[in-house]
Order: structure tokens, then C-alpha cells, then sequence
């Protein structure tokens, strides 16, 4: 639409054409007239029409029907109905057949004003329509962009994901290499407690590269997955006992999925370390959600530690579960009446907030 609206006024009355070009044209409007609505319709094919001012008697067809006529057209422009009917269904009717606005045709002052008043509301209130449209092709657009940028950083994240496992796990299979060829016992258990920690960080990375949500860790998977590492490192270093694990599914975000599988891990090899002297035996594992908490148990039925630190790990060990446990909120509690050694750890299912 051009700085001076162009109206189109459409009436059978030459001498009122004439005044409403003279009015119009008066206060800032280019106005162009057609003495029918044939003339009008074929008018409006051209195009550059910004609003037209409409007439209800004319011959051939009435205002009524030449209506819907422009409405059928692409992007029509809007309509001032024109009437000399006093009465209200003239106008109500015009209205449902898509007029913009009415005016009652009277012989007085008042008509012209009213005119002018009813084709700068319909002009202002089409401008704003196509605002809002642009404004919701923008919005379009701009939603598309996001999803289009969340996409291709999912894909990028996972793909960060694959390389750092895959790094990962070339470390673990190095200090498992480098374990098996050590003949000092001391030795290979310090080197499969690195294993153990280096596989708890890169089954995270594996379960988000494979997985569609990479903002969360599915602990009954990753738990899991875990523990089958180290019952094959275990098994690899020729050392006895067995892992069984009773896992429920929940989720988590991946650094705190990552802090309570290093403490699972260090757990577990404490426990095949000094449940069992000079034998093997079996290490359970449960993982549970209730009342908005989390408990992880690992258990063995050994000889026991009573109120012995060493239940929670020793040295390194025991200084890698207590400042993990403080990341995740979480409290230790040791029980000693059971027959072996049994330790849970509870903490908030939901992160705490950072004020």
C-alpha cells in the first residue's frame, strides 16, 4: 500500500461520484469512481486499489452481490458498505457478507465525514492484519531457524559424545592391557579401580551418543552397562565374584548419572577387594526412586567391616566417594547389623537448586 491510499468509489450517482472525489481527494486520498459493479469488478482486476467504497443500488447487480465477488479475489481490498436503506438489515447483511465497515447514504453534512472516518478504520485495521501476518511469518521463521539450530547441536553434542566414549575407552583398554601384563597384585588393583572410574565416565558418553535426549541418563541402562564393564575387567584379571543388580529406571541428568556410577564403581571393587579373603563371592547392587528420593545399594555378604571406614573405601578411593557424594546432595549410611557390608546411598531424585 503507497503512501496515498487509492479508493475506488463505486455508485450509479455521477453527481455524488464527483463530490466524493472532490472530498476525498481533499483530504489526502487518490479516488478513482465506476458508475456500476461490472465496471467496479473489472476496475479491481487491474489492481492498485488500497479500499473501495461500495453502493447498494445499482443496475444490474446490487451491492450485495458484487460483494462476495471481490471477496473470491486474491487478497481483496477491503469494503465500505454504501447504503441509502435506513433500515439495519441492509447493513447487518453486508457486514456477513464481508464488508469492512457501513455508512448510511443521507442527504447531509454528516455522509462525508462518516465516510472518511469508516475508510481510515478499514484502512488501519488492514494494515494491522498484514502486521500480524508479517509478524507471524517472522515468528514462523524464526521457530523454524531454532529448531533447525537445536537439531543440528543435538547431532553435534552426540556426535562430541561418540568421539569422547570412543577416547574413553581407549584409555580403559589400555590400563586393562597394561594391568594384565603386571605381575604386583597392588598394582593391578590400583589400575583396575582407574579402569573402573575411566569406564563409569564413558558409558555416559556412549548412552548419550545413542540416545535422542542428551540432557538426561536413563540409570537403570547406564548402571547396568556398568556393571557388565566390570564384571569383564574382573573376569579379564582373573580375579572371582560375581555382580547381580536390581536397577529401576530413572532418570538423570549426565553429570550426576556420572558422579554415582564412579561411587557405585569404587563400591563394588572395595567390596570384591576385602568381602571375600582368598575367595569370591557375590556383590549386589539395587537402585531405586521413592518420595522423590534415589537409594543406591551395594551389599555383599562377606566378612563385614562393622563400624570399620573402610566399608566406604580406602584412601583415594574413599576421598572420590566423599567429595562425589557432596555433588549429589547425597548422605551415606553404612548398615552394620547386616551380615556383610552393606552401604546406601540417598540422595534428591530432583537436582537442588542454585541460587
Amino acid at each position: 500500500m503507497g503512501q496515498t491510499p487509492v479508493v475506488l468509489y463505486i455508485d450509479d450517482d455521477p453527481g455524488l461520484c464527483r463530490l466524493a472525489v472532490k472530498d476525498l481527494t481533499r483530504h489526502g486520498y487518490s479516488v478513482e469512481t465506476a458508475t456500476d459493479g461490472e465496471a467496479g469488478l473489472a476496475r479491481l482486476a487491474a489492481g492498485g486499489i488500497d479500499i473501495v467504497a461500495l453502493d447498494h443500488h445499482m443496475p444490474g447487480r446490487t451491492g450485495l452481490e458484487i460483494l462476495p465477488v471481490i471477496a473470491t479475489m486474491p487478497e481483496p481490498p477491503p469494503v465500505v458498505y454504501v447504503t441509502g436503506e435506513a433500515q439495519g438489515r441492509i447493513a447487518v447483511a453486508a457486514l456477513k457478507a464481508g464488508a469492512a465497515d457501513y455508512v448510511i447514504k443521507e442527504a447531509s453534512e454528516d455522509f462525508f465525514p462518516l465516510l472518511r472516518a469508516a475508510l481510515a478504520s478499514a484502512l488501519t485495521a488492514r494494515r494491522l492484519q498484514a502486521a500480524n501476518r508479517q509478524a507471524e511469518l517472522e515468528m514462523r521463521a524464526a521457530r523454524d531457524r531454532f529448531e533447525a539450530l537445536a537439531e543440528e547441536r543435538a547431532l553435534i553434542i552426540q556426535e562430541v559424545n561418540h568421539r569422547v566414549g570412543n577416547s574413553l575407552q581407549l584409555v580403559a583398554s589400555l590400563l586393562n592391557m597394561q594391568a594384565s601384563a603386571h605381575p604386583d597384585a597392588q598394582v593391578k588393583s590400583a589400575l583396575a579401580g582407574a579402569v573402573g572410574r575411566v569406564m563409569a565416565v564413558s558409558q555416559v558418553h556412549r548412552r548419550l551418543y545413542t540416545s535422542d535426549d542428551v540432557h538426561s541418563v536413563a540409570l537403570d541402562l547406564y548402571l547396568g552397562s556398568l556393571i557388565e564393564d566390570l564384571a569383564r575387567t574382573i573376569e579379564a584379571n582373573g580375579d572371582g565374584g560375581q555382580i547381580t543388580s536390581k536397577l529401576e529406571s530413572i532418570s538423570i541428568r549426565p553429570d550426576r548419572a556420572v558422579a554415582l556410577g564412579v561411587i557405585m564403581t569404587e563400591l563394588i571393587l572395595n567390596a570384591l577387594k576385602y568381602a571375600y579373603p582368598g575367595a569370591s563371592g557375590a556383590v549386589r547392587v539395587t537402585c531405586t526412586a521413592s518420595n522423590g528420593e534415589i537409594a543406591m545399594t551395594v551389599e555383599d555378604d562377606g566378612v563385614g567391616s562393622g563400624s570399620d571406614t573402610r566399608a566406604v573405601g580406602t584412601g583415594l578411593g574413599r576421598r572420590i566417594i566423599q567429595a562425589l557424594s557432596g555433588k549429589l546432595d547425597a548422605v551415606i549410611e553404612h548398615d552394620v547389623q547386616h551380615k556383610g557390608t552393606r552401604i546406601t546411598l540417598r540422595f534428591p531424585e530432583r537436582e537442588p537448586r542454585q541460587d
